[in-house]
């Protein structure tokens, strides 16, 4: 059986595993607590925020560990909108970062409410927090359209900001199509207008840089990398106003309560060591047999189309839709023939809607309803074109009823 879904979770490497085994054994301590076997655990933790915060190119005070990539968005998105809805009220709580938001110009006046802006595409983690909070807080929230490769405009960015605009969440690279955006235009537009940009990097990480995004706040998971779920990563800004959305013993600096999981942390640094240190070879390697392999794709299956842009996307992920067949139908047939994929998002298995990505694309619902999505392991080297052979098997024994 050869697992070609990659973007929904990658098993935990080995020497990850080893890392991670002393502290799920003999080092179990709770890094709070005072005692030997706590501060072995708080040292084991401070190291692994040290060594991510390298990777990142940023404080280790910037580091937030989270339980993973859906956690992360959620602080992002809620902490730094709640905060600069509280830094309205009391603007002391404002901690010296710069902000778009301007409280002596309304006072006495009826202020517009808080201002948040994502985009069309973006992952449910993302989507849901901004609709949370346009439905319980009473924010705005701006939700940009995307061109038919699913790139998001810097004009547009620009022009959707307001004074209001306490944050802009948009993703790196699309989780879907694999459309990596143009982060140095898109943060350069944030910071012109002194608003935080916080990116949704879970699928980039390992595949694109993380340092010299221009991003105020970048969430990454671990379970993406070869680390396993249950952990992930906020890095943010320690002077940003970010209110926390877990509430209790005020751990993580008092922005993300909760007792830490130190395995996890510690696999989370390897594994994303590991990821930068292969990036580039990895990157150029995975690039070529995906792109060997769309064509195969293409050629062989003349109603194919590659979704997502064609040359500005992730090394590891190639989209398609095949008209006039089932996506799901696809899928089975594929995997009767030993080739494990997916139509989309692993967060959205199961639902009978299309593609909320590939509609933004412009694509009609039937056609989105036919999607396949092949996303391959950091480490693959085998010729895939016995994939696409697949492939083409597989659409043609669906087209045909057999």
């Amino acid at each position: 059986m050869l697992y070609l879904d990659h973007a929904a979770t990658t098993p935990v490497r080995p020497e990850v595993l080893e890392a991670m085994l002393p502290y799920l054994t003999d080092r179990f301590g709770n890094p709070s607590s005072h005692h030997t076997v706590g501060e072995a655990a708080a040292s084991a933790l401070a190291d692994a925020r040290a060594r991510v915060a390298d990777v990142l190119g940023v404080r280790a005070s910037d580091v937030v560990f989270t339980s993973g990539g859906t956690e992360a968005d959620n602080l992002a998105i809620k902490g730094l909108a709640i905060g600069a809805l509280l830094r309205r009220r009391d603007p002391r709580r404002a901690l010296g970062t710069p902000s778009a938001l301007n409280t002596s110009s309304t006072a006495g006046m009826a202020e517009p409410p808080v201002h948040v802006i994502t985009t069309a595409i973006e992952h449910e983690a993302v989507l849901a927090s901004c609709d949370y909070l346009e439905r319980v807080h009473g924010m705005a929230v701006t939700r940009l359209a995307v061109d038919a490769t699913g790139t998001v405009s810097p004009d547009n960015l620009a022009a959707a900001i307001r004074p209001e605009t306490a944050v802009v969440s948009i993703g790196y690279a699309n989780n879907e199509v694999g459309t990596v955006q143009d982060v140095a235009a898109l943060s350069a537009a944030t910071a012109a207008a002194r608003v935080p940009l916080h990116l949704d990097a879970v699928q980039a990480a390992g595949w694109l840089p993380l340092r010299g995004t221009g991003a105020d706040a970048l969430s990454i998971a671990g379970h993406k990398l070869g680390a396993p779920a249950g952990i992930g990563v906020l890095a943010v800004g320690s002077r940003l106003p970010l209110e926390p959305v877990l509430h209790g013993g005020g751990q993580e600096r008092d922005r993300r309560s909760g007792t830490e999981n130190v395995a996890g942390a510690v696999g989370l640094a390897v594994a994303l060591e590991r990821a930068e240190a292969e990036r580039a070879e990895a990157s150029a390697r995975v690039g070529a047999l995906r792109d060997r392999f769309a064509r195969r794709v293409l050629s062989l299956v003349p109603t194919a189309r590659l979704t997502g842009h064609p040359t500005r996307r992730l090394p590891g992920t190639a989209s398609f839709t095949f008209a006039g067949t089932s996506g799901e139908a696809v899928l089975l047939e594929l995997e009767r023939r030993g080739v494990v994929t997916s139509s989309g998002s692993a967060c959205a298995a199961g639902s009978d809607e299309p593609s909320h990505v590939l509609l933004a694309c412009g694509i009609d619902p039937a056609t989105a309803q036919t999607a396949v999505r092949f996303t391959f392991a950091h480490g693959h080297t085998a010729d895939l074109d016995p994939v696409a052979d697949a492939v083409a098997a597989a659409v043609a024994a669906v087209r045909s009823g057999a």
